[in-house]
């Protein structure tokens, strides 16, 4: 059974403080999950403001079912972190 693991490196150059930084990840996991049932982490907790390391996980039977779910999981996250004033900067995605 194949599981798919999405890693998205954020920018958020408007954050200002770590408040800032946890508005703009929460939304992005929360919507995330909603729309997708997939599991959304943050990785690397860093004290940077303005960086942040998500990780998304699926498991399905179909490989061909888990890439175009995780495209359309980059194109919304794409949507959602430009929406409150960031960037996805790079993203992987492996299979196990």
């Amino acid at each position: 059974m194949p599981i798919a693991h999405l890693t998205l490196e954020l920018r958020i150059e408007g954050s200002q403080s770590l408040k800032d930084k946890r508005q703009v990840v929460r939304s992005l996991k929360d919507k995330l999950r909603a729309s997708f049932n997939v599991s959304v982490a943050e990785l690397d907790e860093t004290d940077l403001w303005q960086r942040a390391t998500i990780g998304v996980v699926s498991i399905s039977g179909s490989r061909d079912y888990l890439e175009g779910l995780m495209q359309n999981v980059e194109k919304a996250a794409l949507r959602i972190v430009n929406n409150n004033g960031g960037d996805v900067v790079d993203s992987f995605l492996d299979y196990l």
